[in-house]
């Protein structure tokens, strides 16, 4: 069996139990040797054979993982924060499909929800934002059209703005077209939950200078929007005059 593992955005204790357990019980392991901690590896077990995929092209990962399934092991390939976000994934499994290799997908703790939580914020909050778009700037991997940034943050909902950071400038021109204002908060938080985690904060005015002056290139989370700062409505979860399935509210 192959498992798809989400390992989370960097801290090793932020993968599920069952991640762990899997981990732990694998024979093989193949995992993003440039993005996930290597303290994962110290829970497998000396026997397990572990493959960084950083140098890997899509058939030598299977090539392994399907030797592996059909030897009677036990399979992780362990992928950064969710595996169902930016992941590649889509591609493994339809690869392991057409090989008749049986397979399961565990979730994970994503960067963009680590970040959030690093800035200790919420996206979601009454009277700002009921949504949440996360994306990417176009490079070379295309984006499309209607999805180019501009389009999106017309919409003013809270946005996560991954894999982007080195074309910050880009990033920024094409956000403030989109806002119609450069006085929007945006916070960008390199390598979320790993002991070199670093919070940037500013609006689109500044933030790409600041970003510059901080060397961060890579491994960031670009959050944008309104969440960051700013008045919010009060939820009407926990409003005392306000009655649900579990409670009274009063008059």
């Amino acid at each position: 069996m192959i498992h798809f593992v989400g390992a989370g955005p960097g801290d090793p204790e932020l993968i599920t139990l069952k991640g762990r357990s899997l981990l732990e019980q694998a024979d093989i392991v193949i995992y993003a040797g440039s993005l996930v901690s290597k303290a994962h590896l110290d829970y497998c077990k000396q026997s397990c054979e572990r493959y960084d995929s950083a140098g890997m092209t899509l058939e030598e990962v299977m090539e392994v993982a399907i030797r592996g399934d059909r030897e009677g092991k036990s399979v992780v390939r362990l992928h950064t924060g969710d595996p169902t976000i930016y992941g590649a994934i889509r591609e493994q499994m339809d690869f392991l499909k057409q090989n008749r290799v049986e397979y399961t997908v565990v979730p994970g703790v994503s960067s963009f929800t680590a970040s959030c939580a690093a800035i200790k914020r919420e996206f979601t909050v009454p009277d700002v934002s009921q949504t949440v778009i996360i994306t990417r700037l176009e490079g070379r991997t295309p984006v499309p059209e209607l999805e180019s940034l501009e389009k999106l943050a017309s919409h003013r909902a809270s946005m996560a703005i991954f894999l982007s950071v080195g074309d910050i400038e880009r990033v920024v021109e094409k956000l403030a077209e989109g806002y119609g204002s450069r006085d929007v908060p945006v916070a960008v938080v390199y390598k979320a939950t790993w002991s070199e985690q670093k919070i940037i904060s500013g609006t689109l005015e500044d933030i790409a200078q600041k970003v510059r002056d901080a060397k961060i290139d890579r491994f960031a989370q670009i959050l944008v929007g309104y969440f960051i700062e700013g008045e919010y409505g009060r939820s009407l979860l926990y409003h005392p005059e306000f009655t649900h399935g579990y409670r009274q509210g009063t008059e």
